[in-house]
């Protein structure tokens, strides 16, 4: 998994923070959402959540 973190955040475009909802109602977890290819993803800044995702997450501007 190191070499996938290392990609994506060498050949991804960090988009902007975002923190995504707990699936189980708890906190939220701040991390990043960077793009990559036709996929947004969600790292966590621990970098332990990993999230691919065919829609942007981040509101639109």
């Amino acid at each position: 998994m190191p070499e996938k973190l290392s990609a994506l955040k060498h050949d991804g475009e960090l988009l902007g923070p975002y923190e995504r909802n707990d699936a189980n109602g708890g906190p939220k977890t701040p991390g990043d959402i960077y793009a990559l290819a036709d996929f947004f993803v969600y790292l966590s800044e621990d970098e332990t959540i990993v999230v691919p995702s065919r829609r942007n997450p981040l509101p639109a501007l």
